[in-house]
Order: C-alpha cells, then structure tokens, then sequence
C-alpha cells in the first residue's frame, strides 16, 4: 500500500494540470455561459511560446505577421512569463469577441462547432510555427529537487509546488467569488441574466472578463507544468481536458473545492494504475488511465443530470429549422449522374474525390438523424464507426463471413454500442451531452482501438479487410492502387444514395414526425403520447447504424482499419463538416460530402489555386469558425433560410400589391 501511495503522490502534478482545468471551465461556464472546448489548445499555444521566448524569438499568433521576431536571445524567466500570457489574453480576448460573443444567442451546437474550429485553428498554428512541435523539452521554471515519498520512490519538487499554485489561486478564485462584487455579479448571471441585466449591469462584459481570465490561468499553469512534459501540439488539447470535464461536472460547474477536490484524485488514480498494471497481469495495457475519467463523467451525469446547471439566460436553447424532404427525380437523379459521370470520365483524382465526398456524406447523414431529426448532440460518431470497421475484420478473416451478411452484422454491433453511448441522452442534452459522448469517444479510442485483445492482433499497418466481393466477382479497391477500380465508386454511391433515400422517407415518416415532437417539446410529446425514452433510443439506434455502415466503407476503401482513422480527432472534424454543410437535412449531408477534406470542392480548389502546403489545415479550421459564426444553421441551412426569406418578401410584396390595386 505504501508503494501505491507513493504512485499516488507521483501523480500529483498531473492532478494539478486537470484541476486547473477544471477551475477554468467552471469559471468560464459561469461567467460567459460557454464551455470552453478549445481551452487546452490555446495552454498548447501559450506553453510553446514561452519555450520560443526562452529561446530568444517572439512568435506572432497571426497568420499574416511574420511567423518569428528575433529578440536577440534569452528573455528570461520574468519577461518570458510576461509576454506568453500577455499573449494569452489578447488571444483570448480576440476568440470571445470575434468567436464566441457572436455565439451567444445561437444554438449551443454552433459554440461547439467554433471551439472545434478553434481547436483545429490553433493546433495548425503549432505545427507551423514551431519547428519541433512534435516534441519540446522546457527547462525547468519551479524548483525541482528530488524529494522523497513513501514505497521507497523519489519524485522533482516541482509537482507540489505545482500543486500548491492549484491550490493557492483555486482558494483566490473562491474567495472572489464569495466575499467581492464582481463575484457577486458573476454569480448572478449564471443564476438570472435577465436580472442582472434590469439592474444596469453588463453580462456581456462580465462574461469577456470570466473568459480571459480564466484562460489566462489556465495558461499560467501550462506554462509552469511544461518541463514536467514534452510539448506537442496536442499536450494539453484532449489528455487533460477530458478527466477536467470529469471534474467540473461533478462540482456542477458550480463548487471550485469539489472540482479541486476531484481533480486531483483522478489524477493520482491514473498514476496508481501505473503500479496496477505491473502488479496485476490482467489489468488493461492501455486504456484504464483514460477510461477513468469517462466513468466519472457517466457517474456525475446519470446521478446529477437533472440538477447539472443551465444558464438563466434572455435566450434559450434554439435548433436549427428541419425543412421539409422533398424526394424527387430531379433532386435525386442529378447528384447521381454527376458522380457516375465523374467515376468514369473525369479520371482516377476525380474518381478519388468522390469516393471521400460519398463516405462524408454517409457520416454527415448519420448527424442528420441524430442531431437534426432528435436534437442529440455527439462526439463519438467516428469511435462508434471504428468499432464497425474493427469488427469487419474480425468477421470477414477469421469467422469468414461473406459479403454483404459482414458489413451489415458489423454496423449491427456499431448500432448497440451507439446505443449504450446514447443512454446518457435520457438525462442530459445539449452541451452537457456533447461532454459524455467526447468522454466516451476517448475510451472507445485508447480501450479498444488500442487493444491487440479486442482487435485480434494488429500489424503496423492495422486490421486487414478483404475485398467486397459476392461469389467470384470483386467489386473492391486493388490494394495499393484506390483509384484502379470504377465499380467501387460506383459501389460506394449506391450505399450513399439508399442511406439518403431512408433518411429522407424517416423524415417524412410517422416515426420522424415523433422524432421532431420530441425534439421540440420533450413534455409537450410526453403529453401526446410520445415516449421520448423510446424516441431517443431509436435515433441513436438508426445513427450508430449508418455511421457502422460508413465505418465499413472506410474500412473496404484502405484495406485495413487502425486507430489512427477513427480516434477523437477524427469524430470531431465529421461534426463539424456535417455542421458547415447543414446538420438538419439531406441536402446538407451533400454539401457537407462536397466541402469534406479531400471531397470534390477541396480537390476543385486544390486544382485551381495554388498549394497552400502547411497552411491547409488552418484555413480549414479558420473558414470552419467562420462559418459557424456567420452562418450557424450551415452551408445548406443558409441558402434554404434566404430561400424563405425571398419568398416571404415575394409574398408580401405581392399581397401590399393587391391592397394598392383593391384601393
């Protein structure tokens, strides 16, 4: 036991980390009513430019500037602090001006979808302006002698001073809250904005100012944690955000001791599975120290989801319009004869395209059903998708199940593990929901798809899928060569089209039409006779679904399936290429197909312009941002509702006109 405590102690540090994540969300959602997904990428940022600094450069944080501003050598420790987090807070101070204030009253879909872009945007950032993103040893900044802990172990200093800073400013932070006026005013408008509102107060103002400020200590503590680690671009982006939201959730984005308090025992509880796994041979190689924190996330959901706190905000929780689906010869044969015609005389990039465009389609058709049919929101899409693709492999090489019998069983089994992922649904929506399924999506990922147990044995490539075949004909890529075969493109659009096809009856059908009652009004639906229990199931049911049978197509398209196709990251940009292209209706999916990475508009402009190289990623990210603050309702979401809007001017013109002639 003292050994276990000693790997207790060790980890420390690390629960310094999450607890000041956890504050900084906390704040954050009580002040400016966000969620603040893209926290650990902007500590990323500020921690590698504090390491830049120490090495002499300044590097500016927009695109346009020079990349490096040469100061001649070492700043020193003091000055190097200055800059980074003065840095800190202008950054943050621009992203909730130009990103997140103009969120404000839109659906909470779209705060999501910003803090991904933003993600996305900065992490692009990293990778670019510094050189050795993929690994950057900072010298040491607190004390950090050996000292000794109990099991016979020695551990830098340097962890508990960390913890000690957690705590003092955690304390700080509390006693601000409680005994001064501006914490009394922050209080109240995560309690009553109206209110505060009527009293002469800014809530806008108080919210600009909860968010930097929490970013900025955030970002101190990042800085101050980065000898303890290696910088990547991705340090602080997911490992600690995740066990922070863990935390919050169980404080209720309300009580700083309790997200303390959590904080750091999940992190001395994933250091003691490091001694569990040397001490116990069926502990799980991987996974256990990630899983942990989704189980406390679970927990803290089932137990508490009805007292988890909403915003007393002016506005409420808004979902984008659901038009109505219009299946015709028209709208349907053009998109397929444009592919056919592109499959076979546009040649082998262009076919390549559109087999990227038609897997996004089928993913971003998934979202239209859960997320603009049911409202749900989530972020495991692609885990769930990889567990279809993981599967086929198993049922395809080793029980030899033939086509098409293995596809389907596999997105049979994608559909029961999305609708485990789902059951959460039945006590939280919104935000608080997005935050299960990421939890989720992150033990799936370092659970199972790094499990050589659960995936039957992987070689560097990943899982083998054999070709789709039924008897002796091969309708599937020639390994090594994807743009070789036709049919398979051909292949892939037939799937594609029958997907589009029963969404677009689901919408029009009597189990849709329940589906957007429960939507709407969850008690109003109740009262007619709705069972929003079953509703809600059955859209998490039919979403895993499709998602499996896109998973498959994955897998058929490489020949092989690895972790690498289906992780976190992979989840979050199809959210957010469902989203740009419109998340509530079929022809959203097809835009969102057009606009994916690698789709037809990205390799037509890829064609057109010249190579953007290194800077792709990040104009991908930054137009994602834009879009979602310009445009929430999406791409295809935008043309419909200026559709609306002309025809409704039409007709009022027309009706001013039969007065004036009737006059």
């Amino acid at each position: 036991m003292s050994e276990y405590l000693g790997f207790m102690i060790l980890g420390t540090g690390a629960g310094a980390i999450i607890a000041m994540m956890a504050v900084s969300l906390l704040v954050t959602q009580q002040g400016a009513a966000t969620v603040n997904f893209s926290l650990g990428a902007t500590m990323t940022w500020t921690a590698h430019l504090y390491a830049d600094l120490r090495d002499g450069f300044y590097t500016v944080p927009l695109p346009l500037l020079p990349a490096r501003i040469d100061l001649g050598g070492d700043v020193g420790l003091f000055w190097g602090l200055v800059l980074s987090l003065g840095t800190a807070a202008v950054l943050a101070l621009l992203l909730f001006r130009l990103v997140f204030r103009p969120l404000y009253d839109a659906p909470s879909l779209s705060t999501i979808v910003a803090g991904i872009g933003v993600i996305i945007t900065l992490t692009a950032l990293v990778e670019i302006r510094f050189a050795d993103a993929a690994g950057i040893r900072v010298g040491a900044i607190l004390p950090n002698d050996p000292v000794s802990v109990p099991g016979g172990l020695s551990m830098p200093s340097d962890g508990l001073w960390l913890t000690g800073i957690v705590v003092v400013i955690s304390a700080s932070l509390w006693a601000i809250s409680r005994f001064t006026n501006i914490g009394l005013m922050v209080r109240a408008a995560s309690q009553n904005e109206k209110g505060l509102t009527l009293l002469g107060f800014s809530a806008r103002r108080i919210a600009e100012m909860s968010y930097v400020t929490a970013t900025v200590l955030a970002s101190l503590v990042g800085v101050l944690a980065a000898p303890m680690l290696q910088l990547t671009s991705v340090t602080y982006t997911f490992a600690f955000l995740i066990p922070a939201l863990g935390a919050a959730l169980v404080a209720r984005f309300r009580l700083i001791s309790v997200a303390l308090l959590v904080a750091f025992a999940i992190g001395m509880v994933q250091s003691s599975f490091i001694k569990a796994q040397i001490d116990f041979a069926w502990w799980p190689r991987s996974g256990a120290r990630e899983g942990f924190p989704f189980l406390i996330i679970i927990g803290a959901m089932w137990l508490m989801g009805d007292a988890l706190p909403s915003r007393g905000s002016i506005t409420s929780w808004r979902l984008s319009r659901v038009p109505q689906s219009k299946l015709t010869a028209l709208n349907v044969g053009i998109p397929i004869a444009a592919a056919l015609i592109g499959i076979y005389f546009f040649g082998p990039l262009w076919r390549t395209a559109i087999i990227s465009t038609t897997v996004a389609i089928v993913f971003a058709l998934s979202f239209v059903v859960l997320t603009g049919f049911a409202g749900q929101t989530t972020l495991a899409q692609m885990a769930i998708a990889g567990m279809a693709g993981f599967s086929l492999s198993r049922f395809a090489t080793q029980l030899e199940i033939p086509f098409p019998i293995a596809p389907i069983l596999a997105a049979l089994f994608a559909m029961v593990v999305g609708v485990l992922v789902g059951l959460p649904a039945l006590r939280v929506r919104g935000t608080n929901l997005a935050i299960v399924t990421l939890g989720g999506s992150v033990a799936i990922t370092e659970f199972f798809f790094k499990n050589p147990d659960f995936i039957g044995g992987l070689d560097s490539g990943g899982a083998q899928i054999p070709n789709p075949a039924i008897g002796s004909f091969d309708f599937g890529l020639v390994l090594g060569d994807n743009s070789s075969r036709p049919i398979f493109a051909v292949f892939l659009v037939t799937v594609a089209t029958l997907l589009a096809l029963a969404v677009g009856n689901l919408r029009r059908s009597a189990t849709g039409r329940r589906l957007l009652a429960v939507r709407g009004n969850e008690r109003a639906a109740l009262a007619a006779g709705i069972s929003a229990f079953r509703m809600k199931l059955t859209a998490y049911a039919i979403s895993s679904f499709i998602a499996g049978i896109g998973g498959s197509l994955i897998a058929y398209r490489f020949g092989r399936v690895s972790d690498a196709s289906f992780g976190v990251v992979a989840s979050l940009a199809a959210l957010a290429v469902a989203y740009l292209g419109g998340i509530s209706s079929v022809s959203g999916a097809v835009t969102a197909g057009l606009v994916a990475g690698s789709g037809v508009a990205f390799f037509a402009l890829t064609e057109a312009l010249p190579s953007f190289g290194a800077w792709e990623t990040f104009i991908g990210g930054f137009f994602l941002v834009l879009t979602a603050v310009l445009n929430p309702e999406g791409i295809a979401g935008g043309i419909q509702q200026e559709i609306a809007h002309r025809k409704a001017k039409r007709a009022e013109q027309e009706a001013a006109a039969e007065v004036a002639a009737a006059a």
